[in-house]
């Protein structure tokens, strides 16, 4: 396995968010996360990158094991150079152009020098479509700009890994498919992707595998065309027929 996570466990205060979720990926696989709101998915890639601190579990990244609860600091660090973050609402400095968004990261977090930052930013950009656009500041974008801007951030650092938190969630309607195709690119270009989602066509459609999660658990998991069309467990065909 690629990356494999363990009996990841998660709290905050009485309320149990993940209750002992394990998942694994091979490289190139593009797996989504579905599943109601509340039912942990977000938690659970937060914890994988670090951003949250697991109570308990284990992680491995191409043989390389991490205590989700215990790791220090260097070691979440050393674990984020492997991978890229795609966040729900963007994250972007508001100050700076699209450009300076992408190799601010390349700069500061991984030591290139500027003028190869600032190529590689544009070799990202130009691969979401927004080369013509690395001048622009965020609020001259729209937000499915924002979010491919968000993306190029990701992948410009070439990890071995992407994380996408529900990347269309704050879209408005009309501007969801072109981030869905930027995505899709990716996934036929061999990216390894992992991706909480709401958009069941693209679950459908791009997965090598999705995991149905409930209650801080996974509850099903399966080929794509098995889960969506004979799911096994009535948890999964109930929330399939809500969307409907």
């Amino acid at each position: 396995m690629m990356l494999e996570g363990q009996d990841c466990r998660k709290s905050f205060g009485e309320l149990e968010v993940l209750r002992g979720v394990s998942l694994g990926m091979e490289k190139g696989d593009v797996v989504t996360i579905i599943g109601p709101s509340g039912s942990g998915k977000t938690t659970l890639l937060r914890c994988i990158n670090f951003l949250e601190t697991a109570d308990a579990g284990e992680m491995v990244l191409d043989g390389k094991r991490y205590d989700m609860h215990r790791t220090s600091r260097r070691e979440q660090v050393a674990f984020r150079r492997r991978t890229g973050f795609v966040f729900q609402s963007y994250n972007l400095f508001r100050n700076k152009t699209a450009l300076q968004n992408v190799t601010e990261g390349l700069v500061v977090a991984r030591g290139m020098n500027r003028r190869e930052a600032e190529a590689r930013a544009r070799q990202a950009l130009d691969r979401v479509g927004l080369l013509e656009r690395a001048d622009a500041y965020p609020h001259q974008l729209s937000g499915g700009q924002q979010q491919r801007v968000g993306i190029a951030r990701a992948i410009a650092t070439e990890p071995e890994i992407v994380l996408f938190d529900e990347p269309t969630s704050a879209l408005d309607p009309e501007l969801v498919g072109e981030v869905l195709s930027v995505m899709r690119d990716l996934a036929r270009d061999g990216m390894t992707m992992l991706v909480v989602t709401h958009e069941m066509s693209f679950a459908r459609q791009v997965s090598t595998r999705t995991i149905f999660m409930d209650g801080g658990v996974i509850v099903e998991q399966g080929a794509p065309e098995q889960l969506f069309t004979a799911p096994r467990e009535e948890r999964t065909r109930q929330f399939l027929k809500l969307l409907q």
